[in-house]
């Protein structure tokens, strides 16, 4: 695989430009397994960076949460990013992900479908929903006394938010207002509108989806980082990033910013979710084949 520092920026940039493996590894002239590879390497990198990141957070304001849900391998394999984002400040603070079980309008056959899916790879758990924002918010919650939290009308938020150590403030606002800056949900329908315009694999209408839910929580590790550190806040502000505004930064980064220095696993506690995200433990059932990362000496 490439390992010039300099072919990793045009490589973010594609990622993070609504470009699709194949596309990426066509424009740089590599092969797609060696795009893959490379961009679950930046993936782990960007847990580190995020993970080192979130340890200097002292103050944190009003966060708003949301389940953005995509699919891996096949509409039958539906889940939820749950994302978690600063109000004031527009920063990404975290994401988990909970596997679904698909829903909605479906024919006899389809109907069918899901029930040989699930007698044959296992069901989805009922309360998966539930764990994944416990697991976005505990972090959060260990920084703080009061946590103030907006939402839609999700049954399983405010099971997850009576788990938090911590005093809860859990504002409700419903999922079919209007969804425009006047909406107190305003900073995480953003990010996911720029998630679904930023990535190719979650386009409404794409060949591009998921295969791996393991990839996509890698791909949005580094969207995460571009968003907080390298995007302007407002395409059409002034030059700061969120990250400025929260005053984890001094200046806009560029990708070889991010990439400076190498950040080593044993020396940065992550999130228990993070955790598997950099192990790739997190399994695509329908594969039959979902390695681990192993490596001794490059952990």
């Amino acid at each position: 695989g490439h390992t010039r520092p300099a072919l990793l920026a045009p490589l973010v940039h594609m990622g993070v430009g609504g470009l699709a493996t194949r596309p990426i590894a066509r424009a740089l002239g590599w092969s797609p397994s060696t795009v893959a590879h490379q961009i679950s390497r930046l993936g782990r990198h960007c847990l580190l960076f995020q993970a080192r990141e979130l340890e200097r957070i002292r103050n944190l304001g009003e966060i708003v949460i949301d389940g953005f849900e995509s699919f891996e391998y096949s509409q039958y394999h539906p889940f939820h990013h749950n994302v978690a984002i600063e109000v004031e400040s527009g920063y990404f603070l975290m994401h988990t992900d909970s596997p679904l079980r698909r829903k909605g309008r479906m024919t006899t056959h389809q109907k069918q479908r899901r029930l040989d899916l699930e007698m044959k790879l296992g069901r989805p758990a009922r309360d998966a929903v539930r764990v994944g924002i416990r697991e976005l918010l505990e972090p959060l919650a260990a920084r703080c006394d009061t946590l103030t939290i907006r939402s839609d009308d999700h049954r399983a938020y405010p099971p997850a938010m009576r788990q938090l150590d911590c005093r809860v403030i859990h504002q409700v606002t419903s999922s079919k207002q209007r969804r425009d800056d006047r909406n107190p949900l305003w900073e995480v329908n953003l990010a996911d509108l720029m998630i679904r315009h930023s990535t190719a694999a979650h386009k409404r209408e794409t060949i591009a989806w998921a295969k791996r839910r393991q990839a996509s929580a890698e791909k949005l590790a580094i969207f995460q980082v571009w968003r907080n550190y390298v995007k302007r806040r407002w395409e059409k502000g002034p030059a700061e990033s969120s990250a400025m505004i929260k005053g984890l930064a001094t200046r806009l980064l560029r990708i070889r910013d991010v990439l400076s220095h190498r950040r080593f696993r044993q020396q940065i506690e992550l999130p228990p979710c993070w955790s598997r995200y950099y192990d790739r433990r997190v399994e695509t059932p329908a594969l039959g084949v979902n390695r681990i990362h192993t490596l001794t000496y490059a952990y």
